[in-house]
């Protein structure tokens, strides 16, 4: 099971995060955070365990030059210490606009082991904390994640971001260079989108028949009813489910719609070449063949960044690691794999 951890963003806001570390020699867990409900558990101590400099039976020795007495235990030769292993690698996935931790699930499971792997629910989102006043700023969301990677200890991370996340982490790369050793850009554009974009999805918003009166109705409208929905897509239904949570009058998103139209906002009106030129890390932009960065555009990006890469998944959409978690993880675990071997 993927453990839960209670973080503390910018502004004091309360974050959720998922670590899915498995062993060494191990694939990941994979399994789906479900919520707010149950808290990881930090093992402790038990009251056996030694205190640091205390006697055990069988460390006690005679001192050089002492008279051994009757009771005295000699003293086991010690075993080879093990040499200490260093910390796994941390990768920190940061979901896309309206998304959640558990949305990497299907792809985290086929990554190998190796890496220390966590998954944020950011502001607004899944189990964190939703303030009613924000801020839903570009600062508030990549001081989010520098303080994350602080208080885990990722540092120098791999970012991995979908959408608004893969937006969040390079600009936490171009801001703090001395957190993050490697990027993944998962369908993001650096152009800017514009005012039509976002009237675009205020209109969107207003038509969602919301309250839905159950979850497969979720299933039906954003698969296939959808205006937005060419041609009916179950996996996309499936995607929105998970963001959805029983209310007395039916299914509602656990987040607040006006909060994603105003972090939105913050992004949509400016182009962010100049923060992608500032990124100094390995990088390796991924698209989906019928996504939302267009092959051309993705192309540039990876020219501008210092140490680009490119790679894109045949027959995916923008929710490229959701629908194809195989081949997506095909892409970028060679990718993961050179940056974290030392």
């Amino acid at each position: 099971m993927a453990r839960r951890l209670d973080l503390t963003g910018a502004d004091g806001v309360r974050l959720t995060a998922w670590d899915h570390t498995a062993g060494p020699g191990s694939r990941a867990t994979g399994e789906r955070p479900s919520g707010p409900a149950g808290r990881g558990i930090v093992p402790q101590p038990g009251p056996d365990a030694a205190r640091p400099g205390a006697r055990t039976g069988q460390d006690v020795a005679a001192r050089p030059g002492a008279r051994p007495g009757p009771d005295a235990v000699p003293r086991p030769a010690r075993a080879p210490q093990a040499a200490p292993q260093a910390p796994a690698p941390g990768v920190l996935l940061l979901h896309g606009l309206m998304g959640h931790a558990g949305h990497w699930a299907p792809a985290v499971r086929r990554l190998t082991g190796g890496h220390r792997i966590v998954a944020l629910d950011q502001r607004g989102h899944g189990a964190s904390e939703k303030p009613a006043a924000g801020p839903f700023t570009r600062e508030a969301y990549v001081a989010d994640a520098a303080a994350v990677v602080e208080q885990l200890g990722l540092g120098p991370v791999t970012l991995v971001g979908h959408s608004m996340g893969a937006l969040t982490a390079w600009q936490l790369a171009a801001e703090r260079p001395d957190l993050v050793r490697a990027l993944v850009i998962c369908d993001m554009r650096a152009s800017a989108l514009g005012a039509a974009s976002q009237r675009a999805w205020q209109d969107w918003f207003r038509r969602w028949p919301a309250p839905f009166p159950s979850l497969e109705a979720v299933h039906r409208w954003f698969g296939d009813e959808d205006p937005w929905v060419e041609t009916p897509n179950p996996a996309r239904g499936a995607f929105y489910a998970e963001v959805m949570t029983e209310h007395p009058d039916g299914w509602r998103p656990v987040f607040d719609p006006e909060q994603m139209l105003t972090s939105r906002e913050t992004w949509v009106h400016d182009a962010h070449w100049d923060s992608l030129a500032q990124v100094r890390c390995p990088t390796l932009v991924v698209r989906g063949l019928d996504g939302e960065l267009g092959r051309a555009e993705a192309q540039e990006m990876v020219r501008v960044l210092p140490h680009g890469a490119y790679a894109e998944i045949p027959d995916a959409g923008h929710l490229l690691h959701y629908t194809h978690p195989e081949a997506w993880s095909e892409a970028v675990e060679p990718f993961l794999n050179g940056v974290l071997t030392p």
